[in-house]
């Protein structure tokens, strides 16, 4: 099973891959991959996917409860700022910087005089591969993006060649990657507590019985 999970998981960043030079192969050299492009809309789709599926193994383990929903949160938060210029667009100016700060108020509330909870339910966290996932995912979208997409670095590199596409499509492509395995962290958290919840409830009926 698990070797057939691996093979799914390969076959998905793969498609991710191949979507994300569709608008390479459609547009040539006037391809932006901007806020407005499929990679863009990727990134969403699984932001937004991701915060669901913590969500839900939030509900189906009592340990990881606590650190689920605190991952749930910061992808909530990370979704509403990729849709930062459909807000800023549709809503108001600012808007996802509010949105941000009323998911992070409302992760303090749950959290204050629950430290220990929280702490004792992150470190249940780290103990699961899903953690090593996401920390990889994590840190692939918030630094090695950020450092591979630097202008200058880009500028350097190609000199009177520089091409600002080729800059977007590797933050960008890094960045969608980030977010691939972060979806892939989630569903693997979602088994695991769907197998914790099973267990627990073979384990109930065995003591009743």
């Amino acid at each position: 099973m698990f070797i057939l999970r691996g093979f799914i998981y390969l076959l998905a960043v793969v498609g991710v891959a191949q979507l994300i030079s569709l608008e390479g192969y459609a547009s040539l050299s006037n391809a932006s991959y901007n806020e407005h492009s499929l990679t863009e809309y990727m990134q969403d789709i699984m932001a937004f996917s991701s915060c669901v599926l913590f969500f839900y193994a939030a509900r189906l383990d009592k340990k990881l409860s606590m650190a689920a929903t605190l991952l749930a949160g910061l992808m909530a938060m990370m979704f509403v700022r990729e849709s930062d210029s459909l807000l800023d667009t549709y809503v108001f100016d600012g808007a996802w910087q509010l949105i941000v700060g009323l998911i992070l108020a409302y992760l303090v509330v749950l959290t204050w005089g629950r430290f220990i909870e929280a702490y004792e339910s992150l470190k249940e966290y780290s103990l699961q591969a899903s953690f090593g996932i996401f920390i990889g995912g994590f840190v692939a979208i918030l630094a090695f993006s950020r450092l591979m997409g630097r202008g200058a670095f880009w500028q350097a590199v190609m000199g009177d060649s520089y091409m600002r596409v080729v800059k977007n499509i590797v933050e960008e492509g890094v960045e969608t990657f980030g977010y691939s395995l972060i979806l892939i962290a989630a569903i693997e958290l979602v088994l695991v507590c769907l197998k914790r919840s099973r267990q627990e409830k073979e384990i109930y009926h065995a003591q009743s019985v």
